[in-house]
């Protein structure tokens, strides 16, 4: 190690041993900070919804994610839109096994 700093020049050898000592100093969370094992214990009672973002209480946000899963998970499209998509699905099948077909 002290072949290693002799070869290096005085404000080399002295960055790296001060750039050491703030790295290790720079590792350590702010006094301020809560331990995530705290966060972990704490009991969340409000929420906010996912669709406009409002506070909702821990009953609300309840009801609400109860709604959310009981709806269809698609609405239902028209027989166009779904001919459309077929054909969309379609033309990329065919892009992919002869990419040189000019569609």
């Amino acid at each position: 190690m002290l072949k290693v700093i002799s070869r290096l020049s005085l404000s080399t050898s002295v960055g790296l041993v001060l750039g050491w000592q703030a790295a290790s100093v720079l590792a350590l969370p702010p006094p301020e900070d809560i331990p995530e094992e705290v966060l972990r214990t704490e009991i969340i009672t409000d929420a906010r919804s996912p669709i406009d973002g409002k506070q909702l209480t821990a009953a609300e946000y309840a009801d609400l994610q109860a709604q959310l899963q009981s709806r269809p998970v698609t609405p239902p499209l028209s027989p166009q839109v779904r001919e459309t998509i077929t054909l969309l699905r379609l033309r990329r099948l065919i892009r992919t096994l002869i990419p040189f077909l000019p569609i």
